[in-house]
């Protein structure tokens, strides 16, 4: 027999709790997300974040198709080339990556923050913000009780933990769970894409997604972000009709300030960084980024002064230890609370939305009757767990995402980035390397479900 749909609760409003979030609302799940940040402007900056085939898969499933549509139109210009340069923007590669009119089976540049915006449409009765989640209590009549800062509470069938690299709800259930640090840090800045920042960018790097190999194991990712609306949030000319038509109408587009920029990202072994670099904020900490960077090209270094120090950003990289199983319940996780992984592969939201479809098909099963409560988290988990640990390993695994990487080393550090760049330059320069490179790139996108 079918049983009640179940509440559930949501611990967290970032990508994968509140992809779950829509997904259950269009399964006729009842459901609440509590967020720790105040408001939807809080909490995120605009940098770039891939959304592969996995990632658009979910959305679809999750998503009611004009808010997908929605997410198409909030895109960035998506990446013509797969670029490896180094620090004075000499090109050592440049891979063509294949175009496709499919809007799942491509990689689409999303900024967080429009991304959050896209995803809290149509959930305002449904994300409770200022909440500060401190603990759980699970009762023997199956229900689950979450305790707020506030000291407000919620009940419900089922606690999913979807708050990310430093869950609350993790310490509590898997306390044995551990996450350490990768031993890398990442200094993000934003520049504001006009045309003299424009002009600072070989043509072939603005159209693409380049990594940047510099002496002494400093590294950085440039990529350009253009939308379809300007600064003043207007329609740019040449949108599609329909496009133009969905973000006007889109009330996201008014609590954003998400406009065209140039992404700089620099990261090298903590050891590298400040003592204190986690700490610095604005001027200070583009400085830092200065400071560390002093023979990269001119350009790159004007690119970091012109950055808006507002959104300058320090991340010191974390990653998941495989944990040990553990016995389903009434409280589960997804995403960075319990697979954090490295930006090494570029995954990581697209791993939380899978999570988040996954679990919203399972609890659909013990609506339907067909599954327990408690057996479809079960299933849910005896899934997740190999294939997003499994992307923990690779993203470690991907050359310069551990600080312990031989590239950082003093001496060896030099053959290392040697090695690399001749890697990238035979195989970008070989036409069946070349190809094997790009569907390598292509079939590791889409063969995640």
């Amino acid at each position: 027999m079918p049983a009640a749909p179940p509440h559930v609760l949501i611990i967290g409003a970032g990508t994968g709790g509140l992809c779950l979030a829509h997904g259950l609302r269009r399964a006729g799940i009842s459901v609440a997300v509590y967020e720790r940040h105040r408001d939807r402007a809080e909490g995120l900056l605009g940098y770039r974040v891939g959304i592969g085939p996995t990632g658009s898969r979910a959305l679809r499933q999750c998503l009611s198709p004009e808010l997908f549509a929605t997410f198409l139109a909030t895109c960035a210009r998506p990446p013509h080339y797969f670029n490896v340069v180094t620090q004075g923007l000499r090109q050592t590669a440049s891979f063509p990556l294949r175009p496709s009119a499919d809007p799942v089976h491509t990689e689409h540049s999303v900024a967080r923050m429009v991304l959050r915006q896209v995803l809290l449409t149509g959930l305002d009765d449904v994300v409770h913000f200022d909440k500060t989640f401190t603990r759980y209590e699970q009762r023997d009549d199956g229900t689950v009780t979450a305790y707020f800062a506030d000291g407000t509470d919620a009940t419900g069938n089922l606690l999913v933990g979807a708050d990310g690299t430093h869950s609350a709800v993790r310490r509590q259930y898997l306390p044995h769970a551990v996450t350490r640090d990768a031993g890398t840090i990442n200094i993000a800045t934003r520049i504001p894409l006009t045309a003299h920042t424009r002009g600072l960018v070989p043509e072939r790097v603005r159209q693409g997604i380049s990594l940047i190999f510099g002496v002494g194991g400093m590294m950085g990712v440039l990529h350009v972000m253009e939308f379809k609306w300007d600064a003043q949030r207007v329609v740019k000319p040449g949108v599609s009709d329909a496009d133009a038509a969905l973000l006007r109408n889109w009330p996201g587009l008014s609590h954003d300030t998400t406009t065209d920029n140039i992404n700089l990202i620099i990261w090298s072994t903590g050891r590298r960084f400040p003592a204190d670099v986690l700490d610095r904020r604005g001027e200070d900490l583009v400085n830092v980024a200065l400071d560390l960077t002093p023979n990269w090209h001119p350009n790159l270094r004007e690119l970091l002064t012109r950055a808006d120090p507002g959104s300058a950003l320090s991340i010191r990289v974390s990653t998941s230890e495989p944990t040990p199983p553990w016995k389903s319940s009434t409280v589960t996780m997804l995403g960075d609370a319990i697979h954090t992984m490295t930006p090494g592969r570029g995954v990581g939201a697209n791993t939380a939305l899978r999570d988040a479809r996954l679990l919203c098909d399972q609890l659909g099963h013990a609506v339907t009757g067909d599954k327990t409560l408690v057996q479809a988290v079960a299933d849910y988990e005896a899934a997740m767990v190999p294939y997003g640990f499994a992307r923990v390993a690779e993203s470690l695994n991907r050359s310069g995402t551990s600080g312990d990487d031989r590239m950082y080393r003093p001496v060896v550090g030099r053959l290392a980035l040697l090695g690399a760049r001749g890697y990238f330059g035979v195989t970008s320069r070989v036409p069946r390397l070349r190809r094997r490179f790009v569907d390598d790139f292509h079939t590791y996108e889409g063969d995640q479900d």
